[in-house]
């Protein structure tokens, strides 16, 4: 039955009715939980994850508009556009609940209400999601999980989509850490050739000797250990695609072996005379700056040319915005079931701390940090205090230090989160603090999307 893993929060300032539903769908879903103040909803449900909001439509005036149901379901709506809103209202707000649907409300029901209509109502909006959920892994299942919502990943988005169905060779830019590989998989498996061998290599870390025979193969007796033919990679990966990572490091005689390589379509294994055609789509990658590969002391243009048709670049995690959320969501998601643990929630300053971080690892060190806490924490509640960084990444991070933001509104945005992480997310206490009133705070956390 769907409703047993289910998770549902209710928001109403009656505390009857929170009662009320409360004991109705305990002993049905995995967990309730209950809310009379709708100002506390950003911060619920930025902790913990929610598949279904049951949102009264009024409130004793916590937003003079008339229509808060309406206000705080576009809120939730914003926050996590994925979780389904059932719209609680009294007969008399039937147009507004009608209303609701169309701002993207999955369901209401009429006060008072009967149990069966709200258990029914529950169930068919659960298995219309898991019918939906299983569709897209069906249509999808061979393709790569890129979390994102954010509007730089957005951008990386739309250029995956227009580019991987060509054979155009790609270069992925970015920082160690942000998922230059992801990037390469997803290329590969929404390509024509995904069908086809994915063959990586992390042509940096080969010496040149290594180089040839790993790339282009070698026959039996080339050298004192080939006591068999091998193939290389370019002929592993022939009709699919070839990622060679690190491409900045490679050293110019190998830049120019493989450029004859690209410019021929052909391969000629060591100790042999006869080449080998190749079909291969190309994927490079280089966490170096393209002004270093500008540099022809460095590296050969026609080679750039070569393997950069089209260039994506890979944001850091520190300019993805709320992508923080939805990738901590997901990870300590992947570790609960790795490690066995009972789910968790986030406390208010969780989230907050993670955001405050620059994070010089990126998505790497934020997995690493994640499952860290997922190890070492007790209970069902993840705190600040379980987030610990690495002294190593500290230490960039303190000689990287001009390169941080003076944009006013990033500065804004680190205070508002200092402050809000030293009151425990307590609105009115970091509104005082900040020396602006608790609607003021609350107009930047909706521009800053916090």
């Amino acid at each position: 039955m769907v409703l047993k893993n289910a998770t549902i929060l209710i928001i109403d300032d009656d505390a009857d009715v929170l009662t009320a539903l409360r004991l109705l769908l305990k002993p049905l879903v995995k967990d309730v939980q209950t809310e009379k103040n709708p100002s506390n909803i950003t911060a619920q449900i930025e902790r913990a994850h929610y598949d279904i909001i049951i949102l009264d439509m009024n409130f004793n005036g916590l937003v003079n508009t008339g229509n808060e149901g309406i206000f705080w379901l576009n809120k939730i709506r914003k926050q996590k556009p994925e979780t389904a809103v059932i719209l609680m209202t009294a007969y008399a707000d039937i147009d507004l609940a009608i209303r609701g649907l169309k701002e993207g409300a999955s369901d209401f029901l009429m006060k008072p209400w009967k149990n069966e209509k709200i258990i029914e109502t529950i169930t068919t909006i659960l298995s219309n999601k898991k019918s939906i959920s299983s569709k897209k892994k069906s249509l999808n299942s061979d393709s790569v999980e890129i979390i994102g919502e954010s509007s730089v990943m957005e951008d990386v988005f739309l250029k995956l989509k227009k580019v991987a169905p060509t054979d155009a060779n790609v270069l992925v830019l970015g920082e160690n850490g942000t998922g230059k590989d992801l990037i390469a998989r997803a290329l590969h498996e929404n390509s024509n050739r995904r069908n086809k061998p994915f063959v990586k290599v992390d042509v940096g870390a080969l010496t040149s000797t290594l180089f040839e025979s790993e790339l282009f193969g070698y026959k039996k007796g080339a050298f004192t250990d080939a006591r068999e033919d091998r193939k290389g990679r370019f002929e592993a990966a022939n009709g699919g695609t070839l990622f060679l990572d690190e491409i900045g490091n490679i050293s110019l005689g190998q830049q120019v072996r493989l450029l004859t390589v690209l410019q021929n379509r052909q391969v000629t294994p060591l100790g042999s005379n006869q080449s080998i055609p190749i079909d291969i789509r190309l994927i490079c990658a280089t966490n170096i700056d393209p002004k270093t590969l500008a540099n022809e002391n460095k590296f050969r243009k026609d080679l750039i040319y070569r393997i950069n048709t089209v260039d994506i670049t890979v944001p850091p995690l520190r300019e993805r915005g709320t992508d923080i959320t939805a990738l901590s969501h997901h990870f300590v998601s992947l570790y609960t079931e790795k490690y066995n643990k009972n789910a968790f929630s986030f406390d208010s300053g969780f989230i907050s701390k993670l955001k405050k971080h620059p994070f010089p690892g990126n998505v790497r060190e934020l997995q690493y940090v994640l499952e860290r806490a997922v190890i070492m924490t007790d209970g069902n509640v993840l705190k600040s205090e379980d987030l610990v960084f690495s002294s190593i990444e500290h230490a960039t991070t303190n000689k990287t230090i001009e390169n941080t933001s003076l944009n006013l509104d990033d500065i804004e945005k680190n205070a508002i989160l200092t402050v809000l992480e030293k009151n425990k997310g307590n609105v009115s206490k970091s509104a005082k603090e900040l020396g602006i009133t608790r609607a003021a705070l609350y107009r930047r956390l909706d521009k800053y999307e916090l």
